[in-house]
């Protein structure tokens, strides 16, 4: 087999050229990050089930019309996407305060927001994503008036479809980030949604014991990572029945087994 071209390399992917013109082979790494790649580490499996946690809610998107640059996928770590010029522009989207919103602005974490936010971040590691406005972006051309309403509306249109996906699996979904990229045909070119949605880019906190099933378990050192994405995964029918993998209590859970590993 000949050896694919690797177009990118970045924190939790890596970007293959396509086998046809205009498509891109994206692979889930197991690696770690957190505070703009300050901490790093490993979390073993975590890119087999962010393939399939992402591929199953790009899918759905795409079945209530949401353009996506998910095609299908290809093996446990890797799908088909269509290329795309990313916007430098990360939209997040929030429904509970949690994380720099907080601390920013004092808000206790956990708190119902009045209404969904959405806040957009310069995408620049090197400057740790710096929030920027509207006015930002139409100034220096990250994005047209035309694309920023397109990114707006699917934004809201995707958080009020996976608020009602995860709140039928009991859990909430506190906030999370979305990519944009420009598919172009010819000299027209239509925004879309790239990149991923996976516990690595959202807050999932059960919503009985608030107990979080995303990334926050790396950042704050909470340990059982594995077993948070794939208790998300196992809820979206995405693991086999049958297996005992059902983890509500992740503390009790990790004690158990580093008694076992002991």
């Amino acid at each position: 087999m000949a050896r694919r071209r690797q177009i990118y390399e970045g924190k939790a992917k890596i970007l293959y050229e396509g086998p046809e013109p205009g498509t891109i082979i994206q692979y889930f790494k197991d690696d770690a990050t957190a505070f703009n790649a300050q901490k790093k580490g490993t979390i073993s499996g975590k890119g087999v089930l962010n393939n399939r946690i992402s591929e199953h809610i790009f899918t759905l998107l795409g079945q209530i019309g949401v353009p996506t640059h998910f095609i299908r996928r290809l093996n446990m770590r890797e799908q088909l996407v269509r290329q795309v010029e990313i916007v430098p522009i990360e939209v997040v989207v929030r429904n509970v305060a949690a994380g720099s919103l907080s601390k920013k602005l004092g808000i206790e974490e956990g708190t119902q927001l009045p209404r969904t936010l959405i806040e957009y971040c310069y995408k620049d590691d090197a400057l740790g994503d710096p929030l920027i406005s509207e006015e930002h972006i139409a100034c220096f051309g990250w994005a047209t008036q035309e694309e920023m309403h397109d990114i707006a509306d699917m934004a809201i249109r995707i958080n009020d479809f996976m608020c009602g996906l995860f709140a039928g699996i009991g859990i909430r979904l506190v906030d999370f980030k979305l990519e944009f990229g420009r598919l172009y045909d010819g000299d027209y070119s239509r925004v879309i949604l790239a990149d991923e949605i996976s516990p690595d880019g959202c807050r999932l906190w059960d919503m009985v014991t608030n107990e979080k099933l995303d990334k926050d378990r790396f950042r704050r050192d909470l340990g059982g990572e594995v077993e948070a994405y794939q208790e998300v995964a196992r809820r979206l029918g995405l693991l086999p029945e049958g297996l005992d993998t059902t983890v509500l209590d992740l503390d009790t859970h990790r004690k158990k087994r580093e008694k076992e590993e002991g």
